[in-house]
Protein backbone atom coordinates (compact mmCIF):
# COMPACT_ATOMS: atom_id res chain seq x y z
CA UNK A 1 0.00 0.00 0.00
CA UNK A 2 1.35 3.16 -1.01
CA UNK A 3 1.64 6.67 1.71
CA UNK A 4 -1.30 8.01 0.14
CA UNK A 5 -3.54 4.87 0.54
CA UNK A 6 -2.17 3.85 4.03
CA UNK A 7 -2.87 7.55 5.41
CA UNK A 8 -6.72 7.82 3.45
CA UNK A 9 -7.10 4.31 5.20
CA UNK A 10 -5.90 5.34 8.52
CA UNK A 11 -8.14 8.40 8.60
CA UNK A 12 -8.01 11.62 11.29
CA UNK A 13 -5.61 11.40 14.26
CA UNK A 14 -7.82 10.24 17.27
CA UNK A 15 -8.25 13.33 19.86
CA UNK A 16 -9.24 13.07 23.01
CA UNK A 17 -12.59 14.35 23.96
CA UNK A 18 -14.05 13.78 27.35
CA UNK A 19 -12.45 10.89 28.42
CA UNK A 20 -12.54 8.68 24.79
CA UNK A 21 -10.24 9.15 22.03
CA UNK A 22 -12.33 10.06 18.84
CA UNK A 23 -11.68 10.49 15.10
CA UNK A 24 -13.22 14.33 14.90
CA UNK A 25 -14.88 14.05 11.28
CA UNK A 26 -17.81 16.39 11.94
CA UNK A 27 -18.69 19.26 14.36
CA UNK A 28 -20.69 17.22 16.21
CA UNK A 29 -17.99 14.89 17.38
CA UNK A 30 -16.38 17.40 19.19
CA UNK A 31 -16.77 18.58 22.89
CA UNK A 32 -15.11 19.72 25.96
CA UNK A 33 -14.56 22.87 28.24
CA UNK A 34 -11.50 24.87 27.50
CA UNK A 35 -10.72 28.90 27.20
CA UNK A 36 -9.29 31.49 24.79
CA UNK A 37 -7.78 34.97 25.17
CA UNK A 38 -7.53 37.32 22.82
CA UNK A 39 -6.71 41.40 22.00
CA UNK A 40 -8.25 43.50 20.31
CA UNK A 41 -6.82 45.23 16.88
CA UNK A 42 -5.49 48.55 18.73
CA UNK A 43 -4.51 46.39 22.10
CA UNK A 44 -6.64 48.27 23.75
CA UNK A 45 -8.13 45.31 25.58
CA UNK A 46 -8.36 41.43 26.08
CA UNK A 47 -10.73 39.10 26.28
CA UNK A 48 -10.98 35.67 28.35
CA UNK A 49 -13.39 33.12 26.78
CA UNK A 50 -14.31 30.27 28.30
CA UNK A 51 -16.87 27.80 26.14
CA UNK A 52 -18.44 24.64 27.22
CA UNK A 53 -19.27 22.31 24.34
CA UNK A 54 -21.59 19.33 24.03
CA UNK A 55 -21.38 17.83 21.08
CA UNK A 56 -20.46 20.69 18.63
CA UNK A 57 -22.99 22.74 20.73
CA UNK A 58 -21.82 25.03 22.73
CA UNK A 59 -24.03 24.96 25.97
CA UNK A 60 -22.12 27.65 28.40
CA UNK A 61 -19.95 30.79 27.76
CA UNK A 62 -18.28 32.91 30.15
CA UNK A 63 -16.81 36.09 28.83
CA UNK A 64 -14.34 38.12 31.09
CA UNK A 65 -12.70 41.41 29.69
CA UNK A 66 -10.76 43.75 30.66
CA UNK A 67 -8.78 47.35 29.66
CA UNK A 68 -11.76 48.39 27.08
CA UNK A 69 -15.38 49.67 28.26
CA UNK A 70 -16.91 49.37 25.15
CA UNK A 71 -15.73 45.54 24.96
CA UNK A 72 -17.82 45.30 28.13
CA UNK A 73 -21.37 45.88 26.65
CA UNK A 74 -19.82 43.42 23.49
CA UNK A 75 -19.53 41.05 26.09
CA UNK A 76 -23.05 41.41 26.94
CA UNK A 77 -24.57 40.58 23.49
CA UNK A 78 -21.84 37.63 22.92
CA UNK A 79 -23.01 36.20 26.41
CA UNK A 80 -26.85 36.09 24.27
CA UNK A 81 -25.44 34.84 20.68
CA UNK A 82 -22.83 31.86 21.96
CA UNK A 83 -25.66 29.75 23.74
CA UNK A 84 -26.59 27.33 21.08
CA UNK A 85 -24.92 27.76 18.51
CA UNK A 86 -22.68 24.82 16.75
CA UNK A 87 -18.98 25.04 17.55
CA UNK A 88 -18.52 26.21 13.75
CA UNK A 89 -21.45 28.65 13.65
CA UNK A 90 -19.66 30.44 16.31
CA UNK A 91 -16.09 30.59 15.11
CA UNK A 92 -18.05 32.05 11.95
CA UNK A 93 -20.05 34.52 13.16
CA UNK A 94 -19.24 38.19 14.41
CA UNK A 95 -19.31 37.94 18.25
CA UNK A 96 -18.93 42.32 18.06
CA UNK A 97 -15.71 42.83 19.21
CA UNK A 98 -12.30 42.30 17.69
CA UNK A 99 -10.97 40.61 21.24
CA UNK A 100 -13.96 38.85 21.42
CA UNK A 101 -13.64 36.79 18.16
CA UNK A 102 -10.19 36.38 18.63
CA UNK A 103 -10.47 34.45 21.69
CA UNK A 104 -13.21 32.32 20.13
CA UNK A 105 -10.25 31.40 17.35
CA UNK A 106 -7.97 30.28 20.10
CA UNK A 107 -10.83 28.37 21.77
CA UNK A 108 -11.97 26.71 19.14
CA UNK A 109 -8.30 25.31 17.93
CA UNK A 110 -7.88 23.93 21.49
CA UNK A 111 -10.92 21.93 21.39
CA UNK A 112 -11.12 20.62 17.55
CA UNK A 113 -6.64 19.37 18.87
CA UNK A 114 -8.03 17.96 21.79
CA UNK A 115 -6.35 20.72 24.17
CA UNK A 116 -9.32 21.44 26.32
CA UNK A 117 -9.47 21.40 30.04
CA UNK A 118 -11.96 18.38 29.92
CA UNK A 119 -10.09 16.09 27.73
CA UNK A 120 -9.60 13.37 29.99
CA UNK A 121 -12.51 13.91 32.18
CA UNK A 122 -15.59 11.12 31.45
CA UNK A 123 -18.98 12.97 30.62
CA UNK A 124 -16.93 16.32 30.53
CA UNK A 125 -18.00 19.00 32.57
CA UNK A 126 -21.52 19.97 33.60
CA UNK A 127 -23.20 23.30 32.71
CA UNK A 128 -22.16 25.45 36.10
CA UNK A 129 -18.51 25.03 35.63
CA UNK A 130 -17.45 28.24 34.30
CA UNK A 131 -19.42 29.99 36.94
CA UNK A 132 -16.70 27.62 38.88
CA UNK A 133 -13.76 28.70 38.00
CA UNK A 134 -14.67 32.24 39.36
CA UNK A 135 -14.80 30.74 42.83
CA UNK A 136 -17.04 31.37 45.23
CA UNK A 137 -17.01 35.00 44.97
CA UNK A 138 -18.27 34.64 41.57
CA UNK A 139 -15.82 37.60 40.31
CA UNK A 140 -13.61 37.73 37.74
CA UNK A 141 -9.62 37.98 39.24
CA UNK A 142 -7.96 41.30 38.08
CA UNK A 143 -4.62 42.40 38.95
CA UNK A 144 -3.70 46.25 38.24
CA UNK A 145 -0.18 47.43 38.94
CA UNK A 146 1.52 50.56 37.97
CA UNK A 147 4.73 51.27 38.44
CA UNK A 148 7.11 54.30 37.40
CA UNK A 149 10.71 54.96 37.50
CA UNK A 150 9.96 57.58 40.55
CA UNK A 151 7.41 55.60 42.38
CA UNK A 152 8.08 52.00 41.73
CA UNK A 153 5.42 50.03 41.54
CA UNK A 154 2.30 50.70 43.03
CA UNK A 155 -0.64 48.16 43.93
CA UNK A 156 -3.66 49.26 43.06
CA UNK A 157 -6.00 46.06 42.31
CA UNK A 158 -5.16 42.07 43.38
CA UNK A 159 -7.18 39.18 43.38
CA UNK A 160 -8.19 39.42 46.74
CA UNK A 161 -9.42 42.93 46.30
CA UNK A 162 -9.05 47.28 45.99
CA UNK A 163 -6.01 48.02 47.47
CA UNK A 164 -6.61 50.82 49.68
CA UNK A 165 -2.94 51.15 51.65
CA UNK A 166 0.04 49.55 51.44
CA UNK A 167 2.23 49.23 54.58
CA UNK A 168 6.03 49.86 53.76
CA UNK A 169 9.16 48.97 55.55
CA UNK A 170 12.15 50.77 56.27
CA UNK A 171 12.99 50.93 53.42
CA UNK A 172 10.37 52.02 51.51
CA UNK A 173 10.07 48.56 50.28
CA UNK A 174 5.99 47.40 49.95
CA UNK A 175 5.16 43.93 52.67
CA UNK A 176 1.83 44.25 52.94
CA UNK A 177 -1.19 46.10 51.60
CA UNK A 178 -4.88 46.55 53.12
CA UNK A 179 -7.74 45.87 51.16
CA UNK A 180 -11.31 45.95 50.55
CA UNK A 181 -12.67 42.33 49.73
CA UNK A 182 -15.06 43.85 46.59
CA UNK A 183 -17.28 40.56 46.56
CA UNK A 184 -17.80 40.53 49.91
CA UNK A 185 -18.54 44.23 50.24
CA UNK A 186 -20.98 43.43 47.40
CA UNK A 187 -22.33 41.04 49.29
CA UNK A 188 -22.93 43.04 52.23
CA UNK A 189 -24.30 45.83 51.24
CA UNK A 190 -26.90 43.83 49.57
CA UNK A 191 -28.07 42.75 53.10
CA UNK A 192 -30.10 45.91 54.24
CA UNK A 193 -29.40 44.70 57.96
CA UNK A 194 -25.88 45.47 57.71
CA UNK A 195 -24.74 48.96 58.74
CA UNK A 196 -20.70 48.85 58.56
CA UNK A 197 -19.99 46.37 55.17
CA UNK A 198 -16.97 48.50 54.38
CA UNK A 199 -15.11 48.04 57.54
CA UNK A 200 -16.30 44.34 57.58
CA UNK A 201 -14.97 43.50 54.43
CA UNK A 202 -11.43 45.49 54.96
CA UNK A 203 -8.57 42.96 55.57
CA UNK A 204 -4.69 42.85 54.94
CA UNK A 205 -2.43 41.02 52.96
CA UNK A 206 1.26 40.25 53.80
CA UNK A 207 3.44 41.72 56.62
CA UNK A 208 0.91 44.67 56.62
CA UNK A 209 1.30 45.44 60.40
CA UNK A 210 4.72 45.38 60.73
CA UNK A 211 4.96 48.50 58.40
CA UNK A 212 6.52 51.27 59.28
CA UNK A 213 4.38 53.82 57.00
CA UNK A 214 1.21 53.67 55.04
CA UNK A 215 0.18 55.09 51.84
CA UNK A 216 -2.90 55.57 49.76
CA UNK A 217 -1.83 53.83 46.48
CA UNK A 218 -4.04 56.27 44.84
CA UNK A 219 -3.00 59.59 46.07
CA UNK A 220 0.63 59.10 45.23
CA UNK A 221 2.44 62.21 43.73
CA UNK A 222 5.65 62.15 43.78
CA UNK A 223 6.83 59.05 44.85
CA UNK A 224 6.08 56.28 48.01
CA UNK A 225 9.48 57.27 49.59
Amino acid sequence: MDKISFCKAQGASPIPVEGEWVQAKKIEDISGFSHGVGGCAPQQGACKLTINVKKGIIVEALVETIGCSGMTQSAAMAGEILPGKTLLEALNTDLVCDAINVAMKKVFLQLVYGRSQSAYSENGLEIGSALDDLGKSKCSSVGTIYSNINDGPIYLNTAEGYITKLALDANNEIIGYEYIDTSELLTKLRQASNTDAVKQSTKTYGRYEDGVKFVDPREVKNGIN
